[in-house]
């Protein structure tokens, strides 16, 4: 008998592989070195290992970790403060934000990896000016991070419907430089868990000219760019403005629409526009449950897939979206879709679940890393206790329907075990490598200055959120 460090033991396996979510039932899984040796019959695996740990699941199903594959987890800081509004960035975000200290962003940063993990995410794709302490956290928590830097030649100032931004070479070229440093600093890190992509935040924020360096250096290190992409009416009135095209077509026309691209929400795309994205070899991020309440938008993802690209599903941030929970975003992935389409059939629990997982890792570059329960992969995976009100009961016959109870059912409480490189992280609600409550209680020192701060700004701008402080809706 071989001995091997773990052997996991469910009624229920859910492994992703092939075309649909493979499906093994009472199973175990052999992990050794913080990969996956294979997962089979449960009698077999006990046959040829010798385990010194082996964790039985009894009421359980095992599913690879989820993929929250577009994160802004510094904007927790300010969650809940810029919903419910037209123009969401400028008259929503924007006083707040400006008021916002890096301190208090990385607080609420911590947070929202807590928030993440605990509802199972185990890969989480961050994306924000200062990552640096973002990446030492995600290190220390024991999770996996596919970081990208915010890359930024526009004046960071609140622009009023129909004006330019102002650009600043300087600022332009000191975030492209700090990108470069993070990579070097952090790429490859906390035993291969951290990877370092490129952020620029998006074709109308930077020059050509940099877009096309930044690709050169994306390809130079082998990792790809992380880029909001035709991300609303804004970027598109912008790209015209200066350039006459709108921006899929501009950054087909520069070359930049390959497979080093993850694209980001294409709220202003149209089907035809996504299509051609995909067609290039470019990948997709949705993030449904953000631009739904930021935007009252559909994202094209159903397009996409069926020109044969990748999707993954992201969380977004806490000013848009509220919550970092990949399992709400599968819900929300699927109710938009069969509501934009007319048709209940268009997006199955089974395909949110792929592109939360395996569909997802392909999409950032991580596919043959995790997002599937693979021999040779890293042992990234979570249990769901199926006890819990929300996934009871339990059918396995004519049909399976855990699948559907955790996408339409579950909140994320269901999710009792997190492990990653087969390590466990976090257990019945309380993680091995940090005290939760000590970040947690953090929190409560920050809000008053940054409202006392952002103030004044936020009633001179006098939108949508001012109006209801004044007449007692808030």
């Amino acid at each position: 008998m071989k001995k091997i460090d773990k052997l996991v033991c469910a009624p229920h396996f859910y492994t992703m592989e092939g075309e649909g979510v493979g499906y093994r039932a009472e199973a175990a899984m052999a992990v050794d070195g913080g990969k996956i040796l294979e997962v089979g019959p449960r009698e077999e695996l006990f046959s040829r290992y010798l385990a010194e740990e082996v964790i039985e699941l009894k009421h359980h199903m095992v599913l690879p970790g989820f993929i929250d594959a577009h994160m802004h987890t510094a904007c927790n800081i300010m969650r809940g403060l810029a919903q419910d509004t037209n123009n969401w960035m400028m008259f929503g975000l924007q006083p707040f934000d400006n008021a916002v200290t890096d301190e208090e962003r990385d607080a609420g940063s911590r947070v929202a990896i807590l928030e993440a993990i605990r509802a199972g995410t185990t890969t989480l794709g961050d994306y924000e000016s200062k990552m640096e302490n973002v990446c030492a956290f995600i290190d220390k928590v024991g999770a996996r991070g596919n970081i990208a830097q915010t890359i930024r030649a526009a004046k960071r100032r609140v622009y009023k419907p129909g004006e330019l931004y102002e650009f600043d070479d300087i600022m332009g070229e000191e975030s492209l430089n700090r990108n470069i440093a993070l990579y070097d600093a952090w790429n490859g890190k906390a035993n291969g868990r951290i990877k370092i992509l490129f952020g620029p935040q998006g074709v109308d924020f930077v020059s050509p000219g940099m877009l096309l360096r930044i690709q050169k250096a994306v390809k130079e290190r082998g990792t790809k760019i992380h880029m909001h992409v035709q991300q609303g009416d804004r970027e598109t009135y912008q790209i015209v403005q200066r350039y006459g095209k709108r921006p899929t077509a501009f950054l087909d026309e520069m070359g930049l629409l390959d497979s080093s691209l993850i694209a980001v929400h294409l709220t202003d795309c149209t089907d035809e526009e996504a299509a051609l994205i995909a067609r290039r070899g470019a990948s997709m991020i949705v993030n449904p449950g953000s631009i739904g309440i930021i935007d009252g938008i559909v994202c094209p993802s159903v397009a996409f897939q069926e020109a044969g690209g990748n999707v993954a599903l992201g969380s977004d941030q806490a000013p848009g979206n509220n919550c970092h929970n990949i399992i709400n975003e599968m819900k929300n992935v699927c109710l938009f879709n069969k509501i934009k389409y007319q048709n209940p059939e268009i997006m199955p629990a089974w395909r949110a679940l792929r592109m939360a997982t395996i569909e997802g890792a392909r999409a950032v570059g991580l596919g043959d890393t995790v997002g599937s329960l693979e021999s040779g992969k890293q042992a990234d995976f979570i249990a769901i206790d199926l006890n819990c009100p929300s996934m009871l009961p339990v059918y396995t016959y004519p049909m399976r329907n855990m699948i559907p109870n955790l996408v339409y059912s579950a909140r994320g409480c269901e999710v009792s075990l997190v492990a990653v490189d087969g390590e466990v992280i976090m257990q019945d609600g309380k993680f091995t490598r940090v005290n939760a409550d000590e970040y947690l209680a953090a929190i409560p020192q920050y809000p008053d200055g940054i409202g006392q701060r952002a103030a004044k700004e936020f009633f001179e701008i006098n939108g949508t959120n001012a109006h209801f402080m004044n007449e007692d809706k808030l």
